[in-house]
C-alpha cells in the first residue's frame, strides 16, 4: 500500500508519516519513505506556510521505491 500524508507545514505530517513507518516496520513489513517538506518548516509570521508531505510504501514483500500511485491520501 502507498499512503501519502499532506498538509500545511507544522501540521504534523512528518510525525504522522514516521509513526506509520515505525509501526509498519515493527510489524515486519518492508518500507520505503519519501518525506517532502518545504525549505522553511515554520513559515514566518504574516506569510503563507508551505505544503508538507510524507509518502510511505509498505508491503510484506520486498519493495524498492516509495510508490508510483497513491492508494490513500491523508490530508
Amino acid at each position: 500500500a502507498v499512503v501519502r500524508f499532506c498538509g500545511d507545514s507544522g501540521d504534523g505530517m512528518q510525525l504522522a508519516g514516521m509513526q506509520l513507518s515505525n509501526t509498519s516496520a515493527l510489524m515486519g513489513n518492508d518500507i520505503a519513505t519519501f518525506p517532502d517538506f518545504p525549505a522553511e518548516i515554520r513559515a514566518p509570521r504574516g506569510t503563507l506556510a508551505g505544503v508538507s508531505g510524507f509518502q510511505i510504501h509498505f508491503a510484506s514483500s520486498d519493495i524498492f521505491t516509495p510508490g508510483d500511485q497513491v492508494d490513500a491520501l491523508v490530508a
